[in-house]
Parts: C-alpha cells; structure tokens; sequence
C-alpha cells in the first residue's frame, strides 16, 4: 500500500524511529509531500530493486466536430520507463567514553543522528531536482533532467521574451504593473501544469496525501521574490500547519524554499550566468535561475520503494557489547523518484533575481 512519511511514522516500531521521521516532516514540507509507491521488488537475478511504470507524455485532447464530419483521430502517448531503488543514509562512528557525556539532548549521539539526519533530508530534496544517474549512478535522475525538452519546460525563448530571460529583480520590478506583468508569466507557466487527481496513501489513515496537492520550488531568493510578486497581486498567504511548519502560498501554490547542497556550497536550483538567449550573441547573464512547479501524487510526482520493508531505519550504537568503537545508521528506502506523466511537473528557466 502506498505510504507518505506521516503514515510510515504512525507504524514505526521504535521511538527513535518515529523521532527520526517526525524531524525529517517538520524540516522537509516536501519530502513530507512525496507518497512511495512500496510495491518494487528485485529484478532480474536479484540484484536491483527495479520499479517499472508507464509515464504519460502527450494526453488526448478533447474538441468539438461539426456536423455531418468525424472527429480528428488522435491518441494519447505513454512510454515505458523503469528506475532501479538505492539507499539514502549514511553511519558515523563513537567512542564509549563520549557517548553519554552530557545531556541526553545534546549529548555526541544525539548531536550525529541529528546532523547525519540533516543530510539524508538535504541530499533527499537534491536529488529530486538535480540527480542525473549518468554522473552518479547510486542515485536516480532528478526533475532538472527529466523536464528538459518536455511540453512543461517553460524557456523565456520560446514564449516571445525577446531577452531570453524574465527579470524579476527588486530594482527592476519595482511597482504593481510591473508585478502583475511578471506574475502574468507565472501563470501561463503554471496554467501548463495539471495537477494530481488521486493524491497518494490511504485517505482512511493520517498523513494520506489529498488530490491536488501541489508546489513551487525554487531557493532562497526566486521564493523571496515569488512572494513579494504575490504579496503585490494580494495572492499571497501564509499559515501555521499540524507540526508547526510555516506555510506561505501563490494562490493553491505552496512556495519551498528547498535550501542548499548537503555540502552548503550553493543552492540545490543554483544561481549562475548563463547564455540566455542560447545564440551566444547576447553575453552571458548574471542571476539566473530556474522555478519548478510540481503536483504530488501516484498519477503525477512520487516515489518507489520497496515491499516489505519500512521506509526509514535506524541503528543506534550498542554499547552493550565489548568494544570501545561503535557505528550508528540512518538509512531511507532503497528509494527513486518517479514521475508519472511530463504534465505533472514543469520548469521555468531563466528567471533573474539578482
């Protein structure tokens, strides 16, 4: 049965393992979002994990037809893709003499499981956006690569934006008209996206994830000025959900910013110069990002797993036993991310914020 990490959290068989999952929902909003499928199971010869689904790539449009004429035969597409499940975590290693010096809240082991914790929800959500298994094949392919050349990659391009790029910096959109032009990009950008029509999990239990349920992701600054855009069209809201977490919203749109790299070196969606009108002629351009829009759900954006074993496991050090070294764990999945039709998910490239 489908699972979110609200869900996986109420069948957790220790305290540390609900602890750990309570931390990775409250400071992750979206990997607290992302339902796993956990039907996959090894493939051939027992060596992977493989989950196999069909992605919708081109929907069936609807028209009208005149009398006396038929219709104009058409048909949906769909392709056939597989993705094989790697683990997520990672071990550290302590000396029995410093593992309860100090309270208990702050004490060595806390302090690791804490920061290794961090890690897994960091190199997680980096994944998602930037993985590309043709560089590191340990991980799975991420939406930057699998959105590009699709219908819902959104190039300032090729929707009559003679620049090449879209600026929304604070100096140049600096007054209401130029906000509601900006926004009028956004929303053709997201108009493009269709969002999930089964949401994922068991609705009967706590934690299922509602139909709809959808997001723009971006980093500190694009989700800084996608706010003040909204703020400005009096599109902008902001609450407090269940577990305390500040949820601020474009319309039906919740914005997450989704931090920096595991080794704090840059954003995950990074900002950078780029040749934006692609010709060479134009320079290259300061500032650049990129915007995603994703809708969750087992008929849209969500991940694999496998059957039969919990989501996420810990393993404390057991000082119990002779030996003065002892290793502790974290580890999630074997996990991958799927998406299961283009419509889902979109790109916006090319938006100047600094």
């Amino acid at each position: 049965m489908p699972v979110t990490l609200a869900q996986a959290q109420v069948n957790t068989q220790t305290d540390v393992d609900f602890s750990v999952i309570d931390s990775l929902r409250r400071y992750s909003w979206l990997a607290d979002q992302m339902v796993f499928d956990n039907v996959a199971t090894p493939g051939t010869g027992g060596g992977t994990l493989t989950y196999g689904y069909t992605r919708l790539t081109t929907p069936r449009q609807a028209g009208f037809r005149d009398y006396n004429t038929e219709y104009t035969a058409a048909a949906a597409t769909r392709q056939r893709y597989s993705v094989d499940l790697k683990p997520l975590g990672g071990a550290f290693t302590l000396d029995r003499v410093f593992s309860n010096l100090g309270p208990a809240a702050t004490n060595e082991i806390t302090f690791q499981m804490n920061e290794l914790l961090t890690s897994v929800r960091m190199r997680f959500q980096q994944e998602l956006i930037r993985g590309d298994t043709a560089v590191d094949d340990r991980g799975f392919d991420g939406l930057d690569k699998i959105l590009t050349g699709t219908d819902t990659e959104w190039d300032p391009n090729d929707n009559s934006v003679t620049a090449g790029y879209l600026d929304w910096t604070i100096s140049t959109v600096n007054d209401q008209d130029k906000a509601m032009t900006a926004l009028d990009y956004l929303d053709d950008f997201l108009s493009r996206i269709v969002p999930s029509r089964v949401g994922g999990g068991d609705l009967n239990q706590p934690g299922a994830l509602p139909p709809g349920v959808k997001a723009i992701l971006g980093n500190t600054q694009s989700i800084t000025r996608v706010r003040a855009l909204a703020r400005r069209a009096g599109a902008y809201t902001a609450t407090q959900d269940d577990l305390g977490r500040h949820i601020e919203m474009y319309g039906p749109w919740t914005l997450v910013d989704i931090g920096d790299r595991v080794d704090g070196s840059s954003p995950i969606i990074p900002i950078e110069s780029r040749d934006a009108d692609g010709s060479g002629g134009g320079g290259s351009i300061a500032g650049l990002t990129d915007l995603y829009a994703v809708s969750f759900g087992l008929d849209a954006f969500h991940a694999a797993s496998p059957a039969g074993i919990p989501l996420l496991q810990t393993w404390m050090p057991d000082y119990d036993r002779a030996g003065a070294v002892k290793s502790g764990e974290v580890e999630m999945g074997p996990l991958a991310a799927v998406l299961r039709s283009t419509k889902a998910c979109g790109v916006l490239r090319n938006v100047k914020v600094q």
